[in-house]
C-alpha cells in the first residue's frame, strides 16, 4: 500500500512537472505578448504625440487666420464707409452738372436772344451780368467743393495705402 501510495504521489509529482512545464511555456508566450504590445503602445504614443504637435500647429494656424479675417472686416467695413461717402461726393458732383446744364442752356438762349436784335442788348446785358455774378458765386462754391473733394480723396488713397501697408505686413509675419 505504501507502494502504491508512493507510485500515486510520483505519478501526480509528474503530471505537476509537466503541468508546471506548460505553464512556463504559456508564460513565455504571455511575456512576448506583452513585449509586443509596449512596443506597440510606444508606437502608439510617439504617434499621439505627433498628432498633437499637428493638431497644436493647426490651431495657431486657424487663431492666425481668425486675427486676419478679422483686420479684413475691419478693412472693408471702413471702405465701405469711405466708398459711400464717395458715392455722396458722386451725387453731389451730378447735382452740379445739372445746375451747370441748365445754367449753359440758359446761356445759349442768351445769346440767340442778342443775334435777334441791337435792341435789346441793354437788356439782356443786364441779365448776362446777373447771370455772371451767379456764375462766379457757383464757381467759387464749386471750386470750394473740389477742394473738399480733393481732400478727401487724398486721404482715401493715403487710408488705402496704410491699409494695403497693414494687409502686407500681416502677410510677412505669417
Amino acid at each position: 500500500m505504501e507502494n502504491q501510495l508512493l507510485l500515486q504521489v510520483v505519478d501526480g509529482l509528474k503530471e505537476l512537472r509537466h503541468d508546471v512545464s506548460g505553464l512556463k511555456k504559456d508564460m513565455a508566450a504571455v511575456k512576448d505578448d506583452i513585449s509586443e504590445m509596449k512596443k506597440d503602445i510606444s508606437v502608439l504614443k510617439e504617434d499621439v504625440s505627433g498628432l498633437k504637435e499637428d493638431v497644436s500647429g493647426l490651431k495657431e494656424d486657424v487663431s492666425g487666420l481668425k486675427k486676419d479675417v478679422s483686420g479684413l472686416k475691419e478693412d472693408v467695413s471702413v471702405l465701405k464707409e469711405d466708398v459711400s461717402g464717395l458715392k455722396k461726393d458722386v451725387s453731389g458732383l451730378k447735382e452740379d452738372v445739372s445746375v451747370l446744364n441748365k445754367d449753359v442752356s440758359a446761356l445759349k438762349e442768351d445769346v440767340t436772344e442778342l443775334r435777334e436784335g441791337q435792341a435789346r442788348i441793354e437788356k439782356k446785358l443786364d441779365a448776362v451780368y446777373k447771370q455772371t455774378a451767379e456764375l462766379t458765386e457757383f464757381r467759387t462754391e464749386t471750386k470750394s467743393d473740389l477742394a473738399e473733394i480733393k481732400g478727401t480723396l487724398r486721404f482715401v488713397l493715403n487710408k488705402s495705402a496704410e491699409t494695403e501697408k497693414e494687409i502686407y505686413l500681416l502677410k510677412q509675419s505669417k
